[in-house]
């Protein structure tokens, strides 16, 4: 007996091992083709839109987004009409998946903060719908004038250091804003864009929770980093919407992200 049920309890943990997935961390993005743009640089900016798991670069389809705009001297430019659809798919895919770029000319000194606001995404291994509102922030001609400040969106990481002009090593500090309020002790996710430029070898994590780094923000909702690689990473604080969408004609719970990129570079 003791046998058997050493067998039924051998089997019973084998099936749960091999039905158990990691939760991989959803992350929109914008990444563009550079974060500093100077004097003697290309003025025209390449941007890429998508909805991934950074680490394991695994693509999700993206709608085309609700918002794609900029944020430059305190204006606002909407630049959804210059999206197209464009398809990748990552090692691990047999199927491309939809994701969006954009073209931007850079015509002043100034820091342009790139914002979006995704169509809803419905996760059914979740129950509940995804909408990540995503910022990047590009500095153009010397000039370091508003990167500091909030866009207005729901919910959305405001930074607190410089997010551009970062060494391999340095912290990035940024505060959660939940309605234009500070969220205390938000949990933030942080994970590395192994596709970033220059990047030699791709990075395997020796376990689950290094694919996504957590930290949590203090009372006023600040937070702080310190990133051990050169590339773009992502920070990402979620929330629950205080409204519901429908499905299938049911209610369900959304999920909101505020996520913010910032790129390192090694010091040779």
């Amino acid at each position: 007996m003791r046998k058997v049920f050493s067998c039924l309890t051998a089997a019973v943990l084998t099936l749960l091992a091999a039905s158990f997935h990691p939760a991989w961390g959803h992350f929109g993005a914008i990444i563009p083709s550079d974060d500093i743009v100077t004097k003697d640089d290309p003025k025209n900016l390449t941007l890429q839109i998508k909805f991934i798991h950074p680490m394991e670069m695994h693509y999700m389809d993206m709608a085309k987004p609700k918002q794609f705009a900029v944020v430059h001297n305190g204006e606002k430019t909407d630049l959804l009409g210059g999206l197209r659809a464009s398809k990748g798919k990552s090692p691990d895919q047999t199927e491309a998946f939809t994701f969006w770029t954009a073209d931007f000319e850079i015509r002043r000194p100034g820091d342009y903060t790139f914002y979006t606001e995704p169509a809803p995404y419905w996760e059914p291994a979740e129950d509940c719908f995804i909408v990540h509102y995503t910022k990047v922030c590009v500095n153009a001609l010397g000039l370091e004038a508003g990167w500091d400040q909030p866009v207005g969106l729901e919910t959305e990481i405001v930074p607190l250091t410089r997010p551009y002009g970062l060494w391999t090593g340095n912290v990035f500090t940024g505060q959660v804003l939940l309605k234009g309020k500070p969220v205390p002790f938000a949990e933030v996710e942080i994970e590395y864009l192994n596709e970033s430029p220059g990047n030699t070898h791709v990075v395997t994590p020796p376990a689950d929770p290094y694919v996504t780094q957590v930290v949590k923000a203090d009372a006023g909702g600040v937070f702080t980093y310190a990133m051990p690689r050169a590339g773009w990473w992502g920070f990402s604080a979620l929330s629950k919407a205080d409204w519901k969408l429908n499905q299938d004609g049911q209610e369900k719970e959304v999920e909101i992200g505020a996520v913010y990129w910032v790129r390192t570079r090694d010091m040779n």
